[in-house]
């Protein structure tokens, strides 16, 4: 399995428009943060978690032909809005597999209106294909079964994701120990971390880290991660020997 980390950045985007934030202004390519999202493919299947404003350059970098799938982990603009940029991978293959809570399908629903309008369609408009994921039902991507992983982003439900050894959770601030369950031991983790200080609805660093050891992951990477985290040259050197920042354009292999 490899994994792509598309963007590492918090909503904003690292550097953030017109700021003076010296990690805005810094010249490592490592500070450089696209909005949050991960491309996963093994054995032939690529499926992509989030599409949020960043989505297309994202794949025209990672030169993406063709996407099986995009799940979605909730609603924030952040998480959503490239949705229309989907429209090659339409032309080219038709409609496009989406995954996600129903609350989040009727949001896109909402915003997107003319992508799921059955009567006069615009003929530009790209189609998908629906696919509701329920809080403790695995579900078949491929030949792989996925583990929707459930958590708390403020009082937002909000879902992760555990292909085989690989889980993937964003914008969490609380998980049950139920779920935590789900993903113990995987060998890799990848968890929210947006800052030093506490934050309402993300994991701070000292509450990605103590959620790492509970789920005793072989390696876990960091992500979500705003300006106000660190350089990210200086935040790594600080790190358990097991964890790292992630980055925008990292691939790891599982």
């Amino acid at each position: 399995m490899k994994i792509t980390f598309l963007g590492t950045g918090t909503s904003q985007g690292i550097p953030i428009i017109g700021s003076d934030h010296p990690v805005c202004l810094s010249n490592d390519f490592k500070d450089k943060r696209l909005r949050v999202s991960v491309l996963v493919e093994w054995d032939g299947y690529t499926y992509v978690v989030d599409c949020g404003p960043d989505f297309r350059y994202q794949m025209l970098r990672e030169n993406v032909k063709r996407i099986d799938g995009i799940l979605f982990t909730h609603e924030h603009s952040d998480h959503i809005v490239g949705f229309d940029d989907i429209r090659p991978f339409y032309f080219r293959q038709g409609g496009v597999p989406i995954y996600a809570h129903k609350r989040v399908l009727k949001s896109l629903k909402t915003r997107f209106d003319y992508v799921f309008a059955k009567k006069n369609r615009y003929p530009g408009a790209p189609e998908v294909k629906t696919n509701r994921i329920k809080k403790n039902t695995a579900f078949k991507l491929g030949n792989l079964e996925v583990v929707p992983i459930n958590g708390k982003h403020a009082k937002l439900q909000v879902f992760g994701f555990r292909f085989k050894d690989f889980a993937y959770l964003t914008d969490m601030k609380t998980v049950s120990d139920k779920e935590i369950e789900k993903i113990k031991n995987v060998k890799v983790l990848v968890v929210n971390a947006l800052r030093i200080k506490p934050h309402q609805s993300h994991f701070n660093l000292d509450e990605a880290l103590a959620f790492i050891e509970k789920v005793k992951p072989k390696k876990a990477y960091l992500t979500h991660i705003s300006h106000m985290l660190g350089f990210h040259e200086d935040v790594e050197k600080s790190l358990p020997k097991n964890v790292f920042l992630a980055y925008d354009e990292l691939k790891i292999t599982i």
